[in-house]
């Protein structure tokens, strides 16, 4: 069974083939943006006998430049198209097994475009679901 570490290292690896996107797989202090940041969301246990497979949820939290910026909206405008370059369900889903790690993973959804403020500084952001089976 791999750890959660692995998992969130997986993605972090997947999300690192997207060109100028920085990668945390933990919560940094402070945002560096254009920013991949990568945490557990849930996990349902036991989904097969005897401890077979669990099954995980992360939320990969893309951190843009300021709301106000056109230039933030276009390019998260790229990174949730289901395909493409910068497609964050391309470039996860482009070894489903995260190296090896998982039998499955899949970016199910694109749950929201919001803003986060940090400082005096209010970033565009948007949160993608992730499902993975190991």
């Amino acid at each position: 069974m791999p750890t959660f570490n692995e998992l969130r290292q997986g993605l972090a690896t997947r999300l690192a083939t997207i060109s100028g996107l920085r990668v945390s797989a933990t919560i940094p202090d402070q945002p560096n943006p254009p920013q991949a940041v990568i945490f557990p969301n849930r996990v349902v246990y036991d989904n097969t006998f005897g401890r077979g497979l669990d099954e995980y949820e992360f939320v990969v939290l893309i951190i843009l430049g300021r709301v106000s910026e056109r230039t933030a909206q276009t390019s998260l405008d790229a990174y949730c198209n289901p395909t493409g370059a910068s497609s964050v369900k391309t470039a996860i889903q482009a070894d489903s097994t995260l190296g090896g790690k998982a039998q499955d993973c899949r970016v199910t959804e694109m749950r929201s475009q919001s803003s986060l403020t940090v400082g005096d500084v209010t970033y565009l952001t948007a949160e993608f679901m992730v499902t993975i089976i190991a």
